[in-house]
């Protein structure tokens, strides 16, 4: 039988802490090296910088930069709905904890793959949440997520996109955490399984 420490989730809501504080941290130097500050408030807010050049970290195909995204991940925006996204993004981790609750008894793959899906979720869902009242630009819920990481392919044109869309950290882990759920998507539990069954397949 399988020892029962190696079937405890909690290793896996770790590591989700640990890639929120990283994600976060992140944004908070991005937002301090760039020099932002808000000028208005509520939907007529916007910000300045007082740093205008963006830091190459791998040439000029990797760079960090400065992004308020009002949307979702990547970019996508999200219109007037945003209080509707907040809302939604705080029942998506209520959800995503849960579930990786009841996947204790499950396999590794599919806990780690929840778990970064997790840690990206609640590090965007704090810019959200909070940070239209931390950095004083709007009300509660309606912050903006910070994305900083810029990947520029040169001379190349995907739909008339010439590089990726900015992202952060939390992007990544979502990103990521799909790929995990995809590569063992065989050992995804059926509703019954996760309900009912109890299984050792750690």
């Amino acid at each position: 039988m399988m020892n029962n420490t190696k079937k405890r989730v909690t290793p896996f809501f770790i590591i989700s802490i640990i890639l929120i504080l990283v994600d976060q941290t992140t944004k908070f130097m991005i937002y301090q090296y760039f020099g932002v500050s808000h000028v208005g408030f509520g939907e007529n807010a916007y910000y300045t910088r007082t740093v205008f050049s963006d830091i190459n970290v791998i040439g000029e195909v990797v760079k960090f930069t400065y992004v308020e995204n009002a949307g979702i991940a990547f970019g996508i925006g999200f219109g007037p709905f945003k209080i509707v996204l907040s809302i939604f993004s705080i029942v998506a981790g209520i959800i995503l904890s849960w579930y990786l609750f009841k996947l204790k008894n499950f396999h590794w793959g599919i806990k780690t793959g929840v778990s970064l899906i997790l840690a990206g979720a609640v590090g965007n869902l704090v810019d959200r949440v909070f940070y239209g009242i931390v950095f004083g630009y709007a009300e509660i819920f309606y912050g903006k997520v910070i994305d900083f990481i810029l990947v520029d392919i040169p001379d190349i044109s995907i739909l008339n996109l010439r590089y990726w869309p900015v992202f952060n950290v939390a992007d990544s882990c979502v990103t990521v955490g799909v790929f995990f759920l995809l590569i063992f998507y065989k050992h995804i539990p059926s509703f019954k399984q996760l309900t009912f069954k109890k299984q050792d397949n750690s």
